[in-house]
This record gives structure tokens, C-alpha cells and sequence, in this order.
């Protein structure tokens, strides 16, 4: 017996709403539904067919404007079950997000589905929510999501470890922490340095909560311990300003700012004061440096909030980043090393706040030229 998974046409309509009956009792995609997915442009709806027979189907929704596909159905044929149908589909989903420059595949269980939950689980989806009566039959859903674009580790440009910040304000040193060891394999990351970082680099005060770590106080801190760094800032005058109502924090910030302006001076550190490109940073890490990028976290969740990622490697359609935050319940330690952002996303993520500051830190092998602190 010969199986194909193939993409399904309208000549499949009536097989497939057929399926779909004897499928499901609750929350069946109707006819008019069927005809509209078959004939839409951003989907991608895969059948598969035992020698001519239509006995399952998984329908792919690629939304537009983001690196999101969700898995909107998937049916399989009773007389099908439990011989790798539903794992073959879910492998040619996978393929059709992945084909569509997706680097997600996101998808909902029935919470009372144990065989459809073991499947997910075992092909490495991570559960990451839960939707209450989400069913016709008011059944709950969990939640799953997937990477699926990796990067090809035979492209990289340079190997970069990976470090997990310890505490949720600490990402800049945990990124130059990652750069220095790139560049000096007996550099070896610790918790000491990593707050000791911070202290040196730290604006002290933002909108909320603990400062963030100014480029040029990180460049500073990375010239301190050996290393050459260059910085592109895309604004004059005190970064991270603009949100702060306390007139109070907001002197104070200046007044860190101005003492970074003058160390850098003082230490011959090389700032542009312009917009830093994405073909700047891809020259910089081939030619052996490391960049490290202030990006909004925005597009990753959902919050507006400047975080330090390192650029760890590219190739012609993604830049791929070390992030030292895995979110919660939806990212590994393993999806935060090389995380692929599309080129066409990138310049919208790597700007922050009403100013759309833009700013990036080059770390190189060096020289010491200030005593270490």
C-alpha cells in the first residue's frame, strides 16, 4: 500500500468534509470553511492519501507579519490510527511553516486527548498555556509550541557559548559575559562577575524596576578586562530617558550618562553616533568580533522592554541570536542559542522606545588599557 501526503485541492472537498464528519462530533470545520482554506493564499493544507484514498489531512495557518504558523486541524482516518499517520503529518506541517520561513509551529490539544498530547510532547512541542472552554463541548485546550528553524552549524562564523543570566535585570552582563568568552576560551562565566558587571555598566534607574546597562558602560567594563569595543549609538545625549516621569531619576541618568561619555573618551573608545546596519554587524562578527544588540522584547513577549542579546551567527535570510532569558515554559536553554530572527523582522526589533534608539557594542581581542576594577 503506497501513502503520499500531498497538498489538497478543491477536487478534494468532499473527501476531506467527509473525513471531517466522521471525525469529529464537535467543532468540525465546515464545507464553506474546507472550500476557503483550500483556496486561501497563507496556508498550507496537506492531505494524505493511502493508494487514492483521502485518509488524513493537517491544514497550516501562516500568519502574515510574523514568524508564527499554527496547526489549525489535523484529522486522521479511524482505520489509520496508531500506525505513524498523524506523526508523518506533523513532520510535512513542519516542512510547509519551515519552507515558509515560519520558525515556529504552534498548535491546541483537548485537554482530555492523551494520545494526540503524547504525540506533541514526544516530537518536542512545549506545553507553554492553557485555554479555558475553549471547545464547543466547553473542553479546555492546552497550548503547544515548537522551534523549527535551527541554525546549520556548519555555517557558523564563530562558536559562541551560551550563559543564563541569573537575576531578571542582568542580561547585559550575561551578553558581554558570552562575548569575552567567545574570544578567550579561559574566560569563564560566574555569577560574581556577572552582578560585578552590572554595578560597573548600570544606569542605575529606568521606567521601573532595577537600570539597564548603557553601551557604552558595557563597552567600558569589556575594555577593563582586556578586550577592544566599538560602539554605534543612534542618538546624542542621555539614552533611556524618555519614558521617565521622576525628574529625580531622570538627573541621575544624565549624570551616569555624561560620566560614561567621559570615560570613553578617556579610555579612546571609538563611537558612532548614527544607526548601526545590519551589514555593520554581519562584518563585524566574520571579521572576529562579537556584537552585542539592544533590542525591544516586544515581538518576543509581548512586553516593551530593552534587553542585550549577542549576535552569534547569520546566513542570507536570518540573524541568530544568544539570548541569556529563556522565556518561561515555551523556550529551552537550546532555543536560546542561535535563535533565528528573520532579516526582514530584525530592524524593527533592534529599536527601543519613543526615540527608536538603536545602539550595538563590538567586543574584540585586546589589550588591557585600564587598570581591572
Amino acid at each position: 500500500m503506497t501513502l503520499q501526503i500531498l497538498p489538497a485541492t478543491l477536487a478534494d472537498l468532499d473527501a476531506l468534509e467527509a473525513l471531517e464528519k466522521r471525525t469529529f462530533d464537535t467543532d468540525r470545520l465546515s464545507r464553506r470553511s474546507l472550500r476557503r482554506w483550500l483556496t486561501s493564499e497563507h496556508r498550507a493544507f496537506l492531505k494524505a492519501d493511502l493508494d487514492g484514498e483521502l485518509v488524513g489531512y493537517a491544514l497550516v495557518i501562516l500568519h502574515r507579519g510574523t514568524s508564527l504558523a499554527r496547526l489549525y486541524s489535523i484529522a486522521i482516518s479511524d482505520t489509520c490510527r496508531g500506525q505513524g499517520l498523524g506523526r508523518k503529518l506533523m513532520q510535512a506541517a513542519e516542512k510547509a511553516a519551515l519552507d515558509a520561513g515560519r520558525i515556529y509551529l504552534r498548535l491546541e490539544v483537548r485537554k482530555d486527548n492523551p494520545a494526540a498530547i503524547a504525540l506533541y510532547e514526544s516530537m518536542q512541542y512545549l506545553r507553554f498555556g492553557e485555554y479555558r472552554d475553549y471547545y464547543e463541548d466547553h473542553q479546555d485546550a492546552l497550548r503547544y509550541q515548537k522551534q523549527i528553524r535551527h541554525f546549520d552549524a556548519r555555517l557558523w562564523q564563530r562558536p559562541v557559548p551560551w550563559y543564563r543570566q541569573t537575576t531578571d535585570f542582568t542580561c547585559g552582563p550575561a551578553s558581554l559575559m558570552m562575548a569575552m568568552q567567545a574570544l578567550d576560551h579561559a574566560h569563564t562565566p560566574r555569577q560574581r562577575e556577572e552582578l560585578q558587571l552590572w554595578r560597573e555598566a548600570t544606569t542605575i534607574f529606568m521606567t521601573a524596576g532595577h537600570g539597564g546597562c548603557h553601551p557604552l558602560g558595557l563597552a567600558l567594563a569589556a575594555v577593563k578586562r582586556g578586550f577592544e569595543a566599538e560602539v554605534w549609538i543612534s542618538q546624542r545625549g542621555p539614552l533611556f530617558v524618555d519614558s521617565v516621569r521622576s525628574e529625580e531619576k531622570k538627573h541621575i541618568i544624565e549624570m551616569v550618562h555624561k560620566d560614561f561619555v567621559r570615560q570613553s573618551k578617556q579610555a579612546g573608545i571609538t563611537v558612532h553616533y548614527r544607526e548601526v546596519t545590519q551589514s555593520t554587524l554581519t562584518k563585524a562578527l566574520k571579521a572576529g568580533g562579537i556584537p552585542l544588540i539592544l533590542i525591544s522584547t516586544w515581538q518576543m513577549d509581548g512586553k516593551r522592554t530593552p534587553h542585550w542579546v549577542v549576535l552569534s551567527a547569520f546566513d542570507d535570510d536570518f540573524l541568530y541570536l544568544h539570548d541569556s532569558d529563556p522565556e518561561e515554559g515555551v523556550q529551552t536553554e537550546l532555543d536560546c542559542q542561535y535563535l533565528p530572527v528573520a532579516r526582514a523582522d530584525f530592524d524593527r526589533m533592534a529599536r527601543f522606545g519613543r526615540n527608536r534608539l538603536r545602539t550595538a557594542v563590538v567586543i574584540r581581542p585586546g589589550k588591557p588599557r585600564l587598570p581591572a576594577p
